[in-house]
Order: C-alpha cells, then sequence, then structure tokens
C-alpha cells in the first residue's frame, strides 16, 4: 500500500483517494453526526446499524466522486478543495451554531474585510491549519504509484465506483423509511452535512445571483405626493435602520434599562415586531422590496424598483448615510454616502466606525435641504462578535465586558453586558437624531423611524450570532425593536394621534412587512402599491 520511495512515500491511489474520503466524511462531519445522535434513539442494534450506516453513506459518495476525478487527473485538487470546504464549514456550525445554506453564503459575499477580520480568532487559525492545511499538505506529499498495466487500474477504479455504488444501494434498500423520515421532519438537517452543504448552497447563490444582471422592473410608477403634503413647511424623515438589535434586551421592553434617553422622548414602541429574515442580506433587501416576508422572492427584488427609487420619484430627496458595509441594493439608485471611507480619526478604527460618523456634517446637508427629505442611517448597531468595538469607552457601562471576538469563551454575563452596552450606544445614536430633528422644526414637520434589520443569539442552546434558516431561528434573531417618533408639528399638522398609536402599538403584532407602506404614509404619496391596511399610521389619522 505504502513505501518510501526517493524521501517521499509512494502510495497507490486507490488508498490515497479513500482515506481522503474517509476523513472527510467521517472526521469532518462530526457535527452532523453529533446533530442525528441527538434526534434518534440508538437503543437497539436496528437504530446503531442506521446511524453507522451514515458515515459508510457519506464517505462512499465521496469516494465516488473522487474516483471520477481522478479520471481527469484532478482527484487531488478536488480533494484538497473538499476538505477546505468540509473544515470551514465544521468550524462555523460547531462554534456558532450556524447552518449552511444559500442566505449563509449571502453574508459571507457581503462581508467587509473587517467583518471578517472581527471573526479571525487563535481558536480558527489552529482549527485550520490541524483540520485542513495539515491534511492538504498529507494528500500532495506522497508519489503515486503508476505500477500494473493501464487496464488494470482502469478496472481497480471501477470496481471501486461499483463497489461504492452498491454498498449506497443496499443502504437504501435497508433503511430508506429511516432516512426519509428523520430527514422529512428535520429538514435543516441535511444543511450540516459536509461538503454537500456549502456546494449546494453556493450553487443555490450563484442562480439568485445571476438574476441580478436582468433588467431592471419599475415599481410603483404611479408615486405622486398628495398636494396637501406640499402646503406649508417641507417635510424631514430620518429612517434609522439597526443593525443586530433583538428586542429582549431593547430598554423600553427589557428589565434591565438599556434605552434611558428613547424613555423620555415620547416613542411610540412596538414590542411585538417581527424581522423578515435573519441576517442583513435578506431582511434589508426585503424591508425596502414592498413584498411581504412571506411572498418575498429575492431574485425578483434584486432586479426591481423600490422604497428608495418610489421616494425619490415622488419628489423626495433621498439621502442614504451607510456605516454597515452595505445597503444590499435598497439604496442602489438614490444618493449614498459611505462614512466608512471618510476614516475619520477618533471615530473610525481599523475599518469599521462607530455610528456618530453617521453625522459628520449633516448639519450641513439639512441646511442646504429645500423641499421634503428622507435620510437613511445604516448603522453598524450591535452587530458581533467583537460587540465591545461597537460603543466608545464612556459607554462600557454594564460590567463585567467580553472584550475578545472569541464570543464562547466568555461567561453569559459579560456576553450580555457588552451587547447591551452597544444598545445604550445605540439609544444615545437614536436620541441625537430626534434632538437634531427638534432643532430643525421651524424649517420642517419632523419624524423618525427606528427599525432593526434582525436580531442576535447570545449562546442560547449553544447558538451564537445569527442566520439561522427563518423557519428554525429562535425568537432572538427574529424579534427586533421598533418605534416611531413624531414632532408635535407633524402630529397636529396631519391629524395623527399620538395617543392612538401608542395605544395600538401596545396590541399590534407588526413586522418589516409595515415599513414601506408606512414610509409612504408619512409623506402622504399615493400609488396602486401602497398598502393602507399596513400603514402604521393609518387607523390613527384624524382620530385626534
Amino acid at each position: 500500500m505504502l513505501k518510501i520511495f526517493s524521501g517521499r512515500p509512494v502510495i497507490r491511489p486507490f488508498w490515497l483517494l479513500l482515506a481522503a474520503a474517509l476523513y472527510i466524511g467521517v472526521f469532518l462531519n462530526y457535527y452532523f453526526y453529533h446533530q442525528v445522535w441527538m434526534l434518534i434513539p440508538v437503543t437497539n442494534l436496528k437504530s446503531a446499524l442506521f446511524f453507522f450506516s451514515m458515515p459508510l453513506v457519506s464517505t462512499s459518495a465521496i469516494f465516488i466522486l473522487l474516483n471520477l476525478a481522478a479520471m481527469l487527473y484532478i482527484a487531488r485538487p478536488l480533494a484538497a478543495l473538499l476538505i477546505i470546504l468540509a473544515s470551514s464549514a465544521h468550524y462555523f456550525m460547531s462554534v456558532y451554531g450556524v447552518v449552511i445554506d444559500r442566505s449563509m453564503i449571502v453574508n459571507i459575499v457581503n462581508t467587509t474585510p473587517a467583518e471578517s477580520y472581527a471573526l479571525l480568532t487563535p481558536r480558527m487559525i489552529g482549527w485550520f491549519l490541524l483540520t485542513a492545511v495539515l491534511p492538504i499538505a498529507l494528500l500532495f506529499w506522497p508519489r503515486l504509484s503508476r505500477k500494473g498495466a493501464l487496464w488494470k487500474r482502469g478496472a481497480m477504479r471501477l470496481l471501486a465506483l461499483v463497489v461504492s455504488v452498491v454498498l449506497i444501494l443496499l443502504v437504501a434498500q435497508v433503511w430508506y423509511k429511516d432516512y426519509a423520515s428523520l430527514f422529512r421532519n428535520n429538514k435543516e438537517l441535511i444543511k450540516s452535512l459536509s461538503p454537500s452543504n456549502s456546494i449546494a448552497a453556493s450553487l443555490s447563490w450563484y442562480q439568485h445571483y445571476r438574476q441580478s444582471s436582468l433588467p431592471l422592473v419599475p415599481y410603483g410608477t404611479d408615486a405622486q405626493q398628495r398636494p396637501q403634503m406640499k402646503n406649508g413647511k417641507p417635510n424631514l424623515t430620518i429612517l434609522v435602520l439597526g443593525e443586530t438589535t433583538r428586542a429582549d434586551d431593547y430598554g423600553l421592553e427589557s428589565v434591565r434599562q438599556t434605552t434611558p434617553l428613547l424613555a423620555q422622548d415620547q416613542v411610540i414602541y412596538y414590542p411585538q415586531t417581527q424581522s423578515c429574515g435573519t441576517s442583513t442580506g435578506v431582511s434589508v433587501p426585503c424591508m425596502f422590496s414592498g413584498m411581504k416576508r412571506t411572498d418575498y422572492n429575492d431574485e425578483l427584488a434584486s432586479h426591481r424598483e423600490g422604497l428608495m427609487d418610489m421616494l425619490q420619484r415622488a419628489g423626495i430627496r433621498v439621502l442614504w448615510r451607510e456605516n454597515d458595509g452595505g445597503c444590499k441594493g435598497a439604496c442602489t439608485r438614490v444618493p449614498t454616502e459611505d462614512m466608512n471611507a471618510l476614516n475619520l480619526p477618533g471615530m473610525c478604527i481599523d475599518g469599521e466606525c462607530y455610528d456618530e460618523v453617521l453625522f459628520h456634517k449633516l448639519d450641513d446637508y439639512i441646511n442646504q435641504l429645500h423641499g421634503d427629505g428622507v435620510i437613511v442611517l445604516h448603522t453598524i448597531g450591535s452587530h458581533g462578535p467583537t460587540y465591545s468595538h461597537r460603543y466608545p469607552a464612556q459607554f462600557r457601562r454594564f460590567t463585567p465586558t467580553c472584550d475578545t471576538n472569541e464570543v464562547q469563551t466568555c461567561s453569559r454575563e459579560q456576553l450580555q453586558n457588552t451587547y447591551d452596552n452597544t444598545i445604550l450606544y445605540s439609544d444615545y445614536i437614536v436620541d441625537k437624531a430626534i434632538a437634531l430633528l427638534k432643532a430643525r422644526q421651524s424649517r420642517f414637520t419632523t419624524s423618525l423611524v427606528y427599525l432593526s434589520d434582525h436580531g442576535e443569539s447570545l449562546g442560547e442552546n449553544g447558538v451564537y450570532l445569527h442566520g439561522l434558516p427563518y423557519a428554525i431561528a429562535p425568537a432572538q434573531q427574529t424579534h427586533v425593536p421598533m418605534l416611531l417618533w413624531l414632532s408635535p408639528d407633524y402630529q397636529q399638522r396631519y391629524g395623527v394621534s399620538a395617543a392612538c398609536l401608542k395605544r395600538q402599538a401596545s396590541q399590534q403584532h407588526v413586522s418589516q412587512d409595515n415599513l414601506f407602506p408606512t414610509m409612504l404614509g408619512l409623506f402622504g404619496i399615493t400609488s396602486h402599491v401602497y398598502q393602507p391596511q399596513l400603514d402604521l399610521l393609518q387607523a390613527c389619522r384624524r382620530a385626534g
């Protein structure tokens, strides 16, 4: 099987490919087998055989693939690629409890260099060196033996393929019903099997990505502002788009007061708000698309006009200020300012900025604004895992804190404190936006909307960060804070009762579906796509 020759081992291709298949199919799928072990009761011989048939099937499938690749002389490069994919998937699934699907690929593609660096830990580097770099080096170290006639080597390869296929068919014959039941009742389980999860997710992402090059689909082309909205002072609204803020820790709802400033601002808070997705790459395009979560089509959203286009078409001057690595297509056709690119001293460190950078020279912009305007402030908010980088030192009020990107090594108290400090800072940011609007009430009729894109897991049930498929995501990732602030001038001028809104808010189950029509309603924009039943202000207009 193996012998030493000229300082390098010589090995038959059969054994090298079998070893690679076993390594990927068994060792790098430990997380998958652990999930299965927790789901099926291995209490007798039959269930034990069923369980151990899984690594047999996985190894056989990979062995077939590598033998086919060997016919094209690309077996070792393919094996190396599979090891990298399986090793990476295993690390993030086991450490953070994520699932590898298309939305996760979207997150990876949209991740900024700074966000990627935040995930880089000594543990990750050590894992990758031991489970990917070292095995790949061992894979390419031996020489391949070419002894024997070509037809014999071909016959051996064919025999290996036949045996592998027969093993899979035998397992299917004996345990088909067990496999069907397991995966039918646990649909997300298959997304834990490597490297098929990464390959399937990447192909799915690519198929959807291709749709973005399709011609732009117009939307809400009949958008126009009601004449009465144009009489008198212009309207100015700030939309603060939060990042990774979960409702459980928001002071307007939480036992711990993490929003002391907003508590004094007479805001209307919606305690029962659901996100459209569990990641920025899903939630932001969704809430600006005009589609409901249940009908959301990311392929269509990628090449169709959305909320910002409609506001701009209706004559509203639009500005998107970015501090979170991109608007995910929601601001493609409107004026946008990347505040990270300014790299302002005291505000920006290692490619990331505190959210206060969003106010840089904003006064100058507003002073030159004529007519109605909407300003979107896309914050980095509470984005992990480097929560301690999201706020200046003076907001480190809850201690002890978790000052590392290896959040799984921190105590629950440390992690909770650090995360809550990010919300304290977010409270300061939203309050500052309200104060800015109050200072402009002589020139504008003002209002503000705050809405987080998704929530966050802080180690509950071993899950960290966000991005789990919506169907299995915990409430911490989908329950988000949302609030409105309407100036007294806005309430009086347009007949909106704040008292009515507060009563409604305490009873309503709302979601990011409400953002699109509410923003149109704030500016009195009519269109056949406007859905008044989803406009949060509609039921309380003229009620006062």
